[in-house]
């Protein structure tokens, strides 16, 4: 059963759109490095077509009505937009669900320490990586230092054309021999993925004490680049304790080929499926049912802690909501979400012709092929999945077909060869119907990623015909 190429059926308007498309999105990726930065500026999208924060709705015992469209964050991290529908709410909504963390290396609460004449960060790998993959980069530091007195500092070093890049050094090939006996897991170690952060000693300043002094001679290195930090965001080295750093490859997200076809960058997954998602939710305006955009934190370590999935921030929006819409009652929040229809947005792993071994090509996704559908993820027997109902995505397909969205079914890779998961089942223990929905991927995990123009035009469009109509 081929699926055709969304390529062939774009005249000039289709691919102008296109274009324009993705280079949104390119600007979407370039702001948003870090689950805070997404958030920040999706809000920013979201309150520029007329969200408004439903906290504040609380605070002054506003009603809120069909039409209205408000939005809710959480930590910083995650972040519910709803636009209100003439239904009932017990009627159910449409939900858009993605995540925007993604995989990375984040310093360590004491990571600062010097080594013969280096100064160097400690890190702790966030989510699936390669770790081999991460050393020789160019490498940037996004994040928020907190200090004592409730202030938090942002911080960016490493995108501005002046300023410093960062990087994780490897061994020379000449002196690798025994390192490259070693299996790829373990060819560079968790413990090895430390960041060289500075070279230059601190000068001794006349004025100091002999004591004074006396504390830098050990690590003056290290005492210089702590120096440049208080010079330019005022922190303290114990700041780090109350820190989240992290690090991403530095640089641009940038079109990729020569027919500028696609697009290559860090963090497609899943922040690709983000914003096509926020753009549909941001592109969608009078509806019936209620619709929904999620995304969320923490789905690259289980979708764990207070900004994950598995956190009851999403329950607690629903219910705040139904309370200001129509008063709150508890059958009305269990028939809310068990009505609920939702896309899981994630991306899927694309047919790679340099490894055709990991993929069985008939249930593989491919560029250029549009949107991707995978009724289930998983591993070992579909353990982890959601497993979605064939009535469901029929109902889907029909919507697809009825607005000429490309689409293609696939599943991650050959049965054996390992698996993964998306929050989908864990949207699912409501009762909803939920299927993953979203780009295939090239690289996946790794620091520079790719995604076909295609696939995110074509998957915006699904995204919007299922906001319109599910």
């Amino acid at each position: 059963m081929e699926r055709k190429l969304a390529w062939d059926k774009y005249d000039e308007v289709a691919l102008k759109d296109m274009h324009k498309l993705a280079d949104g999105y390119k600007a979407f990726l370039d702001t948003g490095k870090t689950e805070r930065e997404c958030v920040a500026e999706a809000v920013r999208q979201a309150e520029a077509k007329g969200y408004t924060d439903l906290n504040k709705a609380i605070e002054a015992g506003k009603n809120i009505k069909a039409g209205d469209k408000v939005y809710a964050v959480c930590m910083n991290k995650a972040v519910a937009l709803f636009n209100i529908g003439s239904k009932p709410l017990s009627e159910g909504m449409t939900i858009l669900g993605a995540h925007v963390d993604s995989p990375r290396l984040d310093l360590k609460q004491n990571p600062l320490y010097e080594d013969n004449g280096f100064a160097l960060l400690d890190t702790h790998y966030y989510g699936g990586v390669k770790k081999y993959q991460w050393v020789t980069l160019p490498l940037a530091i996004h994040g928020v230092i907190s200090k004592k007195d409730g202030t938090n500092v942002n911080v960016v070093i490493g995108e501005d054309d002046n300023d410093p890049v960062f990087c994780i050094t490897d061994l020379l090939i000449h002196l690798s021999a025994k390192q490259l006996e070693k299996k790829g897991a373990v060819v560079i170690e968790g413990e090895a993925l430390d960041v060289l952060f500075a070279s230059m000693p601190i000068v001794e300043d006349a004025s100091e004490s002999e004591e004074e002094k006396k504390e830098k001679i050990k690590d003056k290195v290290a005492a210089h680049a702590m120096k440049l930090l208080r010079d330019k965001y005022d922190v303290e080295e114990e700041d780090f304790l109350s820190a989240e750093l992290e690090i991403v490859p530095a640089g641009k997200a940038r079109d990729c080929g020569i027919d500028r076809s696609m697009v290559m960058a860090y963090g497609h997954d899943d922040r690709v499926c983000a914003y096509t998602s926020l753009v549909a939710m941001l592109e969608v305006d009078k509806v019936e049912k209620t619709t929904c955009t999620l995304l969320v934190d923490k789905e690259e370590i289980g979708s764990v802690g207070a900004t994950g999935m598995q956190s009851r921030f999403f329950e607690n929006t629903v219910a705040e909501l139904i309370d200001r819409v129509e008063g709150y009652n508890e059958l009305t929040y269990r028939r809310c979400l068990a009505n609920s229809k939702m896309l899981s947005s994630d991306v899927s792993a694309a047919y790679d012709p340099n490894f055709p071994e990991a993929f069985e090509k008939k249930n593989a996704a491919f560029f250029g092929k549009g949107m991707v559908f995978n009724k289930y993820t998983g591993a070992r027997g579909k353990s982890g999945s959601n497993d979605a109902n064939s009535e469901y995505f029929a109902e889907i397909r029909r919507i697809l077909d009825d607005n000429d969205v490309t689409f293609q079914t696939a599943e991650l890779g050959k049965v054996d060869f390992g698996g993964g998961g998306t929050i989908a089942y864990i949207m699912a223990l409501y009762g909803m119907n939920v299927i993953d929905a979203g780009v295939a991927v090239l690289n996946m995990h790794a620091p520079w990623e790719i995604i076909s123009k295609a696939d995110l035009y074509e998957t915006t469009k699904g995204y919007i015909a299922f906001l319109k109509e599910a």
